[in-house]
């Protein structure tokens, strides 16, 4: 009877675990910088999905904050928004330096793990960002709503432009929810042009459509803190942060590092590499589909015409009261 009791409790486990939620298992450890991701991640339609999605399976609880109320990304750049670390400008004045700033404050210890289902979509409660980013009072981009603070690419970086543009906002002395006079409407758009939600679209369109910076087409003007997006061969594509190009003994570029999140490798937050396809046995990076693009100064900022920039409608940008899946309160950013 004892050993029947135990195959019993047993059979009992197994039937309540898919009622458990979904639990994500992150890496242990990041490659440092420039080590070479085996299959770059891909970005939109060709990152894969998850056998069981968390859509389906996961638990909602509240995200982990200190006592303060911070995550640890809002801990890591707590002095820096208090103006108790000043963040020192480059020659140009461009939002670099504080991409870099913000890239620094991610731990690399895979706490904040990789995830993107298409199957189903999860537009309705995540946007592919670690935390809510909130803009002008509402939130413009929704993580997950389990706690896990996972991340998929153009989710990342588009947390990373946002964090950083509030940053220089504070050290500048300005409100930090003023983008170049966009409205909330506008970043929310533009964040559908940084996904790719249409033809010809990518994070340089959306920089450059809203006045905020200029594409990059010289490789040798690439700077640390980029903007940058790509696609391979065989199918695929990533949205990064560009770090530093991959040269041969002769100086020629053959590939990239960056940062982001990344599929394969890091299996979540952190740096990663790849070669171009032409110097990979045709596998890689295709050269001619990188696009670059630069945020610049804040007196060097365009006025844009919204009528003449690509208008996207891919999904709505529901509001924390909105949803069905949690009750969390609002984070700090």
């Amino acid at each position: 009877m004892h050993r029947l009791g135990r195959i019993c409790l047993g059979v009992f486990a197994l039937m309540l675990a898919p009622l458990l939620g979904c639990r994500v298992t992150p890496a242990t450890s990041s490659p440092a910088p420039g080590t070479e991701e085996q299959s770059p991640a891909s970005a939109r339609q060709s990152e894969t999905s998850d056998a069981r999605p968390r859509r389906e399976t996961y638990t909602p609880r509240t995200y982990p904050l200190d006592e303060r109320g911070f995550s640890p990304v809002d801990r890591a750049l707590a002095q820096a928004f208090a103006r108790e670390e000043d963040i020192a400008d480059d020659g140009q004045g461009s939002l670099n330096p504080y991409v870099l700033k913000v890239v620094s404050a991610y731990p690399l210890d895979g706490s904040y793990p990789y995830h993107c289902s298409w199957k189903p979509r999860e537009y309705d409660i995540y946007n592919g960002v670690t935390q809510d980013m909130w803009y002008q009072g509402m939130v413009v981009a929704k993580a997950y709503p389990d706690g896990s603070r996972c991340s998929y690419c153009c989710g990342l970086t588009f947390e990373i432009f946002v964090r950083a543009m509030k940053l220089r906002n504070v050290q500048q002395g300005l409100a930090p929810d003023d983008f170049n006079g966009m409205t909330f409407h506008d970043l929310f758009n533009l964040l559908q042009l940084w996904y790719i939600e249409g033809a010809g679209d990518s994070p340089q369109l959306g920089i450059v459509s809203y006045g905020l910076g200029e594409a990059i087409t010289d490789f040798e003007d690439a700077r640390p803190g980029d903007f940058a997006d790509y696609s391979t061969t065989p199918a695929g594509g990533h949205s990064i942060i560009f770090i530093d190009w991959l040269r041969d003994d002769q100086g020629s570029i053959i590939g990239m590092k960056y940062f982001s999140s990344n599929l394969s490798g890091t299996r979540g937050v952190g740096y990663g590499s790849g070669l171009f396809s032409d110097c990979n046995n045709g596998k890689g990076i295709l050269r001619n589909s990188v696009r670059i693009a630069r945020v610049g100064s804040i007196e060097s900022y365009e006025p844009f015409d919204r009528l003449k920039i690509p208008c996207r409608n891919a999904y709505a940008p529901n509001q924390p009261e909105q949803r069905s899946h949690s009750s969390r309160s609002r984070p700090l950013d």
